[in-house]
């Protein structure tokens, strides 16, 4: 079975993007050769991306041009976008789903492969996260506060106890910090 794994840049306060869509400029507070390296290990047991809408056509629109490891493991992954306003996919090896996006992955988490990872998306990460699916929660913690911005976690009934894999520090002064979200404690508020 393939594991579903979150991967963000967050800010100290939370936020992975700031006030406005793709407000991303304190991504230069952490990204660095330490970052690169660990993106780089991470897509080796890297099977499919997952999106949603905004972050996919953020991500559409600016990998296509860029040269280099990262952009053509990011050019030549096979990716999902779900969405139900998108009329279609066109950035390489990307399928739209219009259908739920809980189903979809399920069903891809019982098939044969390398993992799935959420890049950006907070809103479907909501989703997945209050069906129970995500097995790891990796977060680059970047030593920046925002103030205000889009809050990785959306507002939910439920509390979800983590447990700690690992924490390393980088020396741009952010964390890598690994969950795995415990499915038997969640607790309502």
């Amino acid at each position: 079975m393939r594991k579903l794994i979150m991967w963000n840049l967050v800010t100290l306060d939370g936020f992975f993007e700031g006030p406005k869509s793709w407000d991303i400029d304190w991504h230069d507070s952490i990204w660095g050769d330490e970052l690169e390296k660990y993106a780089i290990e991470q897509s080796k047991s890297t099977g499919m991306l997952l999106f949603g809408r905004v972050t996919y056509e953020g991500m559409a629109g600016y990998w296509p041009s860029q040269k280099g490891e990262v952009a053509d493991f990011m050019n030549t992954i096979p990716k999902i976008v779900f969405s139900k306003t998108l009329k279609k996919a066109e950035w390489k090896n990307t399928r739209l789903v219009k259908g739920k996006p809980e189903e979809e992955v399920a069903k891809l988490k019982q098939q044969p492969g390398k993992d799935l990872f959420v890049f950006g998306s907070a809103n479907l990460s909501a989703t997945l996260l209050a069906h129970g699916l995500f097995d790891e929660i990796d977060l680059a913690l970047a030593p920046v506060v925002l103030g205000g911005g889009n809050p990785l976690f959306k507002s939910s009934a439920d509390r979800i106890k983590m447990t700690l894999l690992e924490a390393r520090p980088l020396k741009s002064g952010g964390v890598i910090l690994r969950y795995e979200p415990d499915r038997t404690k969640t607790m309502s508020r």
